[in-house]
């Protein structure tokens, strides 16, 4: 039987672990191949010229069935003066959830950093942290910089700079089988973290329907969300960027300008070419989509 995965990276353009096309006559290679041929018609001609051959964001699907570690992500100057790397600004889009379910983001209360070494040997770090329950439908913006974990029963996919830096804090005490904790990153986490006090980090948006909703529009990515029951026309003209489309609900067609149309069910995603400056969503009676783009 095969064994059940936590985390499947979708979207990826990280060393060795490489996103290949599933379909279609470019069947079989990889994006980092597709970069090198198509260029900006792939990525767009501004997104080229900023990153070249590196495609810039990291999607991946998350199913949570124990509390994932509490961890950091440094910022772009941190990570580019230690390991030559981009940070790592992420969102996260909750597919699902269980009673209860939560998540930390950053702190609820005060933490000086000169505190911070004996918070941690004294096991109370978690008292000082921000927990926050967590529905289907939930967006939450994590920056790089902020403490943060993601609690058990919980479903999201997580769109986030292409890196693959994480500095972890605390593991829950768990070992492995043979009686071995999980390496924890604790010099390096601590000059990562911002301390600050954080308010609540939900990304409160009221979708409407059959319209193009604005959830985060920052200099690392930006994400709509469209909830529809008709078709859309979305047109990319002046966006000179791919756009990744993903269906958290229903299904839905995609039809380029030039006729060609594919498919996407719940759950899957589709990297939509820049030199595509016009797509058409037609949806089976409703569906739920993220677009996404730099």
């Amino acid at each position: 039987m095969e064994k059940p995965y936590g985390e499947s990276w979708e979207l990826s353009a990280v060393q060795d672990n490489v996103s290949t096309v599933m379909n279609g006559f470019l069947a079989g290679n990889s994006l980092q191949e597709l970069i090198e041929v198509y260029m900006g018609d792939l990525v767009g001609d501004r997104v080229y010229r900023q990153f070249g051959l590196e495609f810039p964001l990291l999607i991946k699907l998350i199913d949570t069935a124990d509390y994932l570690s509490i961890q950091v992500h440094p910022d772009d100057a941190m990570a580019n003066r230690l390991h030559g790397a981009n940070g790592k600004t992420e969102m996260w889009y909750v597919l699902d959830s269980g009673k209860d379910s939560w998540i930390i983001t950053g702190f609820a209360k005060e933490l000086a950093k000169s505190e911070y070494f004996d918070v941690l040997a004294k096991g109370t770090l978690s008292q000082y942290l921000r927990y926050e329950l967590v529905e289907k439908d939930d967006f939450f913006y994590i920056p790089a910089g902020r403490v943060h974990a993601i609690g058990k029963g919980v479903t999201l996919i997580e769109i986030q700079q292409t890196s693959d830096i994480t500095y972890r804090i605390y593991d829950w005490d768990r070992v492995d089988e043979k009686g071995k904790s999980r390496e924890l990153h604790t010099k390096l986490a601590v000059e990562a973290i911002d301390f600050s006090v954080t308010p609540e980090t939900k990304v409160n948006k009221k979708c409407e329907i059959n319209v193009s909703n604005e959830i985060v529009h920052s200099p690392f990515f930006k994400t709509n969300h469209l909830s529809i029951n008709r078709s859309m026309n979305r047109d990319f003209f002046k966006l000179d960027s791919f756009v990744v489309y993903f269906c958290s609900e229903g299904k839905v067609s995609l039809e380029t300008s030039s006729h060609e149309d594919f498919t996407l069910s719940k759950g899957e995603l589709a990297l939509v070419p820049a030199a595509l400056e016009n797509i058409t969503l037609t949806p089976m009676n409703e569906a739920k989509i993220l677009e996404i783009y730099y």
